[in-house]
């Protein structure tokens, strides 16, 4: 009798992890899930996600939590020997380019080392497994700045038509501003990609965009949606940090990303690099994002302007799905950004309700 299908999640409380976990336990998987609550030592307690772990144990059936930091490298290899899965989602990170700065042994460690840990030991252990990394935009450093704009009413947009798509994957991800965050997910990117050329194990990188979703704590320096729908409705003061408020970001919701996660698992390829985000159709700038909100809650944002942009920050950053869509026709946005903004609304005002919004 064949074992049912084993999938270890890293990261399971966060964002990605937690709706790949609930996508892939929907449809049969043994779920195992890896996480340790880092971000809430990255983000205090607003970003605390064990909620969202008792949510899963409480849901899933076929739901394993492990209590476990990636930094461990030999309780890396005992877990994945004992577990041997048939797929890896790595979805565990310190995911801010601002907090980097602050912690920089953390962040590499967690986001290089860590990743190489895991790698390693499904070298050794699970070689046929499928291996898929939530890789990030900001592998591109601030390279797409250097890129023409036009300034429009309440967008930066490109100037160059060729780039009316977004930013493919040939994009280069040299001799740029990353932030250390960005430096830290290259390193982890390119070994993903090298255990796939070298070994020949089925990997891919997925550099995302603005993924997001309701079951994302999101917080100023990490989870731009979530966190300026979460300021419009618990009346919070929201930053904007230069470009006049019309930096644009491509917004994919977190559904949309486990369906690709899926597409690739049952048709994997070696060593591939894919642009994840919501593309033109669900862009945005923060001056957009500040009227679909308002739309929808009654409430008008209050915030302030300083005028000084983050480090490394984009401009304007739309994904290019041409790749994506080519190697996999049968996956498509689902999700719409109108649809996004109702879900993370209703989340929010939810979560108020229990208690939840720190």
């Amino acid at each position: 009798m064949n074992r049912m299908r084993r999938l270890l999640v890293t990261g399971s409380s966060g964002l990605i992890g937690s709706e790949v976990a609930t996508y892939f336990s929907h449809r049969g998987w043994d779920v195992h899930g890896v996480d340790n609550n880092m971000r809430a030592f990255f983000f205090g307690p607003e970003g605390d996600t064990r909620w969202n772990q008792r949510r899963l144990e409480e849901t899933l059936p076929r739901f394993t939590h492990h209590e476990l930091d990636i930094r461990d490298r030999q309780g890396v290899l005992e877990l994945i020997e004992t577990l041997r899965p048939d797929a890896i989602v790595h979805a565990a990170a310190q995911p801010s380019h601002d907090k980097a700065a602050q912690i920089p042994f953390e962040d590499f460690d967690v986001n290089a080392v860590g990743t190489l840990n895991l790698l390693e030991a499904t070298r050794r252990y699970a070689p046929e497994a499928v291996f898929v990394h939530m890789s990030t935009n900001k592998v591109y450093g601030d390279a797409p700045n250097e890129l023409p704009l036009v300034e429009l009413e309440k967008r930066w947009d490109y100037a160059d038509p060729a780039y009316y798509n977004g930013i493919p994957e040939t994009f280069r991800i040299d001799q740029s501003k990353h932030s250390i965050f960005g430096a830290s997910k290259v390193a982890a990117d390119i070994m993903v990609q090298e255990y796939g050329r070298y070994f020949g194990m089925k990997t891919c990188c997925l550099r995302g965009g603005c993924l997001t979703g309701p079951n994302h704590s999101g917080v100023e320096l990490h989870g731009f949606l979530s966190y300026l729908i979460k300021c419009n409705v618990t009346g919070r003061k929201y930053t904007i940090y230069g470009y006049k408020g019309k930096q644009v970001r491509d917004n994919i919701h977190s559904y949309d990303v486990a369906r690709f996660i899926e597409c690739f698992i049952e048709e994997p390829r070696v060593a591939e690099v894919y642009n994840l985000g919501g593309g033109r159709g669900n862009s945005c700038s923060i001056l957009e994002a500040f009227e679909m909100i308002e739309a929808l809650s009654g409430r008008k944002m209050i915030y302030d302007y300083v005028d000084k942009a983050r480090e490394g920050d984009h401009i304007c950053y739309i994904s290019d799905l041409t790749k994506m869509k080519t190697h996999y026709p049968q996956w498509d946005i689902t999700k719409k950004l109108p649809d996004i903004f109702e879900e993370i609304y209703r989340g929010w005002v939810e979560r108020m309700k229990a208690g939840q919004a720190a």
